[in-house]
C-alpha cells in the first residue's frame, strides 16, 4: 500500500525534513506516525498525497511510483484517497450534504451514485440528522465529522489525517479515532499523523516514530513513546 524507500525531502530554504526514511504499510493496517512538531510527520503526509515530491528515494503508494508521477496523473491519483485534516477545511457555503456531494462530484461520479453514497456516508458518522446544516452551525467535533464523511465517500483504499483531533476536547477526540477505527475495520487502510498521546496509548495501534527527520521507532501495539519519563 505504502512504500518508503531511503527518502530525504530537503525544502527549497534549505530545511531538511526527512533523511534516508524507510518504512511499509501494508494493506488494511491502522499506523500512528508520532512525533514533536517539526519532526518531519506531515511532511510524510504530504509525500504520501503527492503535495510535495522527495528530494531522493523512492516513494510508492497506491501501486503508484510518486517520483515519476506526471502532474495530469495526480489528481486520478489523489481520487483514490481519503484525506482529513485539522481544521476541517469544509465549504462555507455548502450544506453538510453539499460538502460530501462535492467529493463525489469533482470525480464526476453520476447524480445517482452521489444521491445513494452521500447518506451512506453522512449515515457511517453520525450526521443523517445534519445533511441540511451549514458548516458555521456544527460544533468543531461535527465539523470534523463532515470531513471524516467526504474523506470516505468515494470508499478510498488509504485514509490519511494529518493531526485530526488537534482542535477537539478529549472525548470528542475519542469519538473521531473510534470511527477511524471502524472505517479501518471495513477494509481501508489508515494513516493518522499526531501528537495526541492519551489517543495513541489507549489505541495501542502501530507507531512510527519519527525526530528531526528520522525513524528512530517502528513498533506494533505501540505506545505515544517509550521513555517513562515522558509517561
Amino acid at each position: 500500500m505504502v512504500e518508503f524507500s531511503g527518502v530525504t525531502k530537503k525544502y527549497d530554504n534549505g530545511t531538511l525534513a526527512l533523511s534516508d526514511v524507510s518504512f511499509t504499510i501494508n494493506d488494511g493496517e491502522f499506523v500512528f506516525i508520532v512525533g514533536p512538531s517539526g519532526s518531519g510527520k506531515s511532511t510524510i503526509i504530504k509525500l504520501m498525497l503527492r503535495e510535495e515530491v522527495a528530494t531522493s528515494g523512492k516513494v510508492c503508494v497506491d501501486d503508484q511510483d510518486l517520483m515519476s508521477m506526471e502532474k495530469e496523473k495526480i489528481p486520478y491519483f489523489r481520487r483514490r484517497l481519503g484525506v482529513v485534516f485539522q481544521d476541517f477545511r469544509l465549504l462555507p457555503k455548502k450544506t453538510v450534504y453539499e460538502n460530501v456531494a462535492f467529493a463525489m462530484e469533482i470525480t464526476e461520479a453520476l447524480p445517482k451514485e452521489i444521491r445513494r453514497r452521500v447518506p451512506m456516508a453522512l449515515g457511517l458518522v453520525g450526521l443523517s440528522r445534519k445533511a441540511p446544516v451549514y458548516p458555521n452551525q456544527l460544533s468543531g467535533g461535527e465539523q470534523q465529522r463532515v470531513s471524516l464523511a467526504r474523506a470516505i465517500v468515494n470508499d478510498p483504499v488509504l485514509l490519511l489525517a494529518d493531526e485530526p483531533t488537534g482542535n477537539l476536547d478529549p472525548e470528542i477526540s475519542w469519538e473521531i479515532m473510534q470511527l477511524l477505527e471502524s472505517i479501518n475495520n471495513r477494509g481501508t487502510t489508515v494513516v493518522v499523523a499526531t501528537h495526541d498521546k492519551n489517543i495513541v496509548d489507549r489505541m495501542q495501534k502501530r507507531v512510527i516514530e519519527i525526530n528531526k527527520g528520522k525513524i528512530i521507532r517502528d513498533q506494533q501495539k505501540g505506545l505515544y513513546s517509550n521513555d517513562t519519563k515522558n509517561d
